[in-house]
């Protein structure tokens, strides 16, 4: 994993250290670093609260007469303890379990989803995928076409339908055949709108009903490439759909890689899976000790 985050990371890293290599060779004050840190932080967009914390930290645990390589030292605890703080429960390990899939357009939500289901399959679990998207007819086409390759059942509903009894009826599907795990691919949700929030509480509520007690992963979806505005946008989905982590993608060919710093330690919720690519085998599990060496190194 190392070895490829350091390649997708390349130019984040090549930001970020830029700054830093023009103060390990100036020969600067612990100051003049820290303000030089500050400033390497925010351009790789970790964002501006969570560098003052981190930089903040960094002054009251280090000493005046530092070096550069201390300092970086003091950066890697920092940052590898906002990953590694979370409790990160392994739902999926279990069957039955459900994931559902949440986030806005565009952000890879449809290619995630299909990416865990040929992980599990792998794993020798049945998996039955559901398109609760019935709102856009490329979504359940794209859908079909991954459960055709992968060679997975895929579940849809009738255009225009409740995608709340879409999955009702896949749960029934999913509890006659004794499937392993239901994987629920949704709409993509426009952050500020309310009503579709609402239903994708009831699909929750549905599937709780439905199979009490099993357990739920529900991952937001978001795309590495656009910065802190994914910050935005899982602030708002935090509200509503009760969420146990992030998949993140298009982590590779960004410089705004440091926002995955900020959206973690903001929103306390864990990264569990990283896309690197567009085939079904481009899935990491993801690992705070080797992004924060992929990024620092």
């Amino acid at each position: 994993m190392l070895n490829v985050l350091k390649t997708k990371l390349s130019r984040t890293r090549n930001n970020f250290k830029g700054k830093l290599d023009e103060l390990l060779k100036s020969g600067k004050t612990r100051d003049d670093v820290l303000e030089g840190l500050t400033e390497s932080l925010i351009l790789a967009d970790v964002g501006v609260q969570t560098t003052e914390k981190i930089v903040d930290s960094i002054r009251t645990e280090s000493k005046k007469t530092d070096t550069l390589h201390n300092i970086q030292n003091l950066l890697k605890k920092e940052i590898t303890e906002i990953f590694a703080n979370l409790p990160n429960p392994p739902y999926l390990n279990q069957s039955p379990g459900v994931l559902i899939m949440v986030g806005v357009n565009g952000g890879g939500k449809t290619t995630s989803l299909a990416k865990l289901a040929h992980r599990y399959q792998q794993k020798g679990k049945n998996i039955l995928m559901v398109a609760a998207d019935t709102f856009r007819a490329a979504a359940q086409e794209q859908l079909t076409i991954w459960g055709k390759r992968l060679n997975i059942p895929v579940l849809k509903g009738q255009y225009g339908a409740d995608p709340a009894s879409v999955v009702y009826d896949a749960v029934q599907s999913f509890k006659a055949k004794g499937y392993d795990h239901l994987m629920v691919d949704t709409a993509g949700r426009i952050h500020t709108n309310v009503n579709l929030m609402n239903e994708l509480e009831k699909i929750r509520r549905v599937i709780s009903r439905e199979i009490e007690g099993v357990p739920q992963e529900i991952l937001l979806v978001l795309d590495a490439s656009i910065g802190q505005n994914a910050l935005l946008q899982a602030k708002q989905f935090l509200k509503f759909s009760g969420l146990t982590g992030i998949f993140l993608t298009k982590l590779d060919g960004t410089a705004k890689g440091g926002s995955v710093i900020s959206i973690v330690e903001e929103l306390k919720l864990p990264i569990k899976f990283v896309g690197i690519g567009e085939t079904e085998k481009d899935i990491l599990d993801f690992s705070p000790a080797e992004f924060v060496d992929a990024l620092l190194s």
